[in-house]
């Protein structure tokens, strides 16, 4: 990470109002004039949610570790960036998908010639490299890391959250606008539904030093549909959203389904926005949700999804 360019200010030089993510408050945030290449892209069809958003904006804001927590493809991780995109803060995600390691993390020696000669040098990882600079690091999947990582972070998570590199006998105190976030499913309890294999069970102290903890659910009905419209315009006309309004109902029933134990696998807000994708691409509605979801279902779990979409679009959903 140490030939990663840093960013072009060391810190917030304006601030952004909360009205801009469609909250009725007066809150201001610190902010950055100038987008460097660490910045997200802004999605202008993002639809925010007011908790989590002002979650997020008082982590920005007040310097507060914070931890959403939800079903997958709600938008956890893709909240957080588009935060920091309208408020032009650097952000950097990483995936604890239990192949980082200790090393990866905070770094480890690297052997690289220095005028002819190879020398031992040690490789910042990403942790010290977003601790020393106005960053906003994301944690992805944060309870799947494995535990020596888990421990790394454990540190960083204190209220002073500097960092020991015993390797090098250096103690980095973060920067004052380094950030803090973590997304994760299970909030640190562990597989309990069956469908978040690779995830841990959390230490307790560990959960406890975030400040902030966000629950991010899936969007009200009319919330998903003006998603998915925007994502797919070609649904616009009426005869598309009435289209669109029925394929959030199926959605929900499969939510439902899952829920109460009928079906193992559920219809993410990501999954309707891919289903219409692939109904441009097919021109067939049931063949696109074959194509996107079905086929990802128990095959014995399948007369119940064609029963979900047989009372939707009163249509026959398997050939």
């Amino acid at each position: 990470m140490s030939a990663v360019p840093p960013p072009t200010l060391d810190g917030p030089d304006t601030t952004v109002s909360a009205r801009v993510f469609g909250i009725d408050s007066d809150l201001h945030v610190p902010a950055f004039s100038v987008r460097e290449a660490h910045v997200p892209e802004i999605d202008d069809t993002y639809q925010f949610n007011s908790d989590t958003t002002m979650a997020i904006l008082a982590g920005f804001q007040r310097n507060r570790r914070v931890l959403v927590q939800g079903l997958h493809g709600t938008g956890k991780s893709t909240h957080i960036e588009q935060v920091a995109a309208r408020l032009n803060w650097p952000c950097i995600r990483v995936n604890l998908d239990g192949q980082i390691s200790r090393f990866d993390f905070i770094g480890k020696d690297a052997i690289v010639v220095r005028d002819g000669q190879q020398v031992t040098e040690f490789a910042e990882g990403i942790l010290p490299w977003a601790l020393q600079r106005p960053v906003a690091l994301v944690l992805d999947e944060y309870d799947a890391g494995r535990p020596d990582v888990m421990f790394v972070i454990q540190r960083v998570l204190e209220r002073d959250g500097k960092l020991t590199l015993l390797d090098q006998n250096r103690v980095i105190t973060p920067h004052p606008h380094f950030r803090l976030f973590a997304t994760a499913n299970t909030v640190g309890l562990g597989n309990l539904s069956g469908i978040y294999h690779g995830t841990q069970r959390l230490n307790h102290a560990q959960i406890d030093r975030w400040d902030i903890v966000a629950s991010l659910n899936y969007l009200s009905a009319e919330d998903e549909q003006a998603i998915v419209v925007a994502k797919v315009p070609s649904l616009a006309s009426d005869a598309g959203l009435a289209r669109v309004a029925s394929m959030v109902a199926f959605a929900n029933l499969t939510r439902e389904g899952f829920r109460v134990g009928d079906i193992s696998t559920l219809m993410s807000p990501r999954t309707v926005i891919t289903w219409a994708e692939n109904i441009e691409i097919f021109r067939d509605l049931a063949l696109a949700l074959r194509l996107t979801f079905v086929n990802k279902c128990d095959e014995a779990e399948w007369p119940i999804v064609a029963e979900y979409f047989q009372r939707c679009f009163d249509a026959e959903l398997l050939p």
